[in-house]
């Protein structure tokens, strides 16, 4: 049981820094456009992914029965596989690159798996088709959407004034925005869903084929929020002001694209990237108003995603190498000790060059780098 309480609390942490790493994915763009203000934005993310939360079980369903054997799945798997989720979500937020928290988790537990089982461990045709083609296809899916979307806004507003159309395009941003935010909860408080409820199965309070706990909803629901409203300061700046200049008109574009596949995306119970969604969105509004994307940004941000399954693999298989050497409680406790003193590092070195709602929207000092964000 105490091993069951720790493995939820640490399902618990990296949903709440996969709700601070992913605020930029609803609100960098709205924030970048000044339709909102930054504490208001992130208040209000906040509150709609709450919300999301309960919209569906989907993407719940996939990540506890889709992508590892159940049968391969300990308590001490799982535990290793958040470590390796949470590790480089932090990693990622300490340089501002916005990466996928929902491929850290997979790789994470893919990772443990592969230590604890094998190969026979791991769904390969489920991570194929749930994880890895979706990955390839929404990053590109939602740009082609956003840049169309963006060249028509313009194209129908040519003959309105610049000013009222900035200002117009700001009050439909807060509506795009929040319904980002939506489905940003419909898909990612899910995943820390899934794995609590394998953990639950795992440890036999659960039966096999149980469905998700009313409480366990409620607490993801929780952590992911109280994350969303702190606010990933470092990754909001590089999505709103890193990749391209944004005006009001190509935001609403790229906010209403990243939802619709999103929300599509969550309804076939797809584990899908947010941050893939709306990075390629803010990329294809780029292109279609014809404004310069900084490519050593997204080159930067690409190499990420690329690494994000593998790196947080390493990770979840390390931490579960080290309680199958140690067995027992004492490698539980070394793991968690590594853990917790990473993350306070990360923390502690992130003040020396400190993002957060105060300079989020300085100018990009840099062709490819703010000075504030560490290379």
């Amino acid at each position: 049981m105490p091993l069951l309480v720790l493995v939820v609390v640490t399902a618990l942490a990296f949903d709440f820094t996969n709700g601070f790493h992913d605020t930029a994915n609803a609100m960098a763009t709205s924030i970048a456009t000044k339709a909102l203000r930054p504490k208001v934005a992130v208040l209000l993310s906040a509150v709609l992914n709450v919300v999301g939360a309960f919209l569906s079980l989907a993407v719940a369903a996939t990540i506890a029965k889709g992508i590892v054997e159940q049968d391969a799945v300990t308590m001490s798997v799982v535990f290793a596989g958040l470590c390796g989720g949470i590790i480089w979500n932090l990693v990622t937020w300490y340089f501002g690159l916005p990466s996928s928290s929902s491929h850290a988790i997979i790789g994470g537990l893919v990772g443990s798996v592969l230590v604890a089982a094998g190969a026979d461990g791991v769904i390969w045709s489920g991570l194929a088709s749930k994880v890895i083609i979706p990955a390839v296809i929404a990053p590109v899916a939602a740009g082609f959407i956003a840049l169309t979307g963006t060249w028509l806004v313009y194209r129908i507003t040519r003959s309105v004034g610049s000013g009222a159309r900035e200002s117009e395009f700001r009050w439909g941003q807060i509506g795009s925005a929040s319904l980002v935010s939506l489905a940003h909860g419909t898909n990612d408080a899910q995943k820390t869903m899934g794995i609590i409820l394998l953990a639950l199965i795992a440890g036999g309070e659960l039966p096999a084929d149980a469905g998700v706990p009313v409480w366990v909803i409620i607490a993801c629901a929780g952590a992911i929020g109280l994350g969303t409203y702190l606010g990933g300061w470092r990754v909001i700046r590089t999505l709103g002001k890193g990749l391209v200049d944004i005006e009001p008109p190509q935001g609403l574009a790229a906010e209403t694209s990243s939802a619709a596949v999103i929300l599509v995306s969550s309804h076939f119970g797809y584990p899908l990237s947010t941050t893939h969604v709306a990075s390629g969105s803010i990329m294809g509004s780029g292109v279609g108003r014809r404004t310069p994307v900084r490519w050593g940004v997204a080159r930067r941000m690409v190499v990420a995603w690329l690494i994000t399954l593998p790196a947080a693999g390493l990770v979840g298989a390390g931490a579960e190498g080290i309680q199958r050497l140690l067995d027992g409680a004492a490698g539980t406790l070394v793991v968690l000790a590594i853990l917790v003193a990473a993350s306070a590092g990360l923390w502690l070195a992130s003040r020396r060059s400190a993002v957060d709602h105060t300079n989020v929207n300085d100018d990009w000092t840099a062709p490819d780098r703010p000075a504030s964000v560490p290379a």
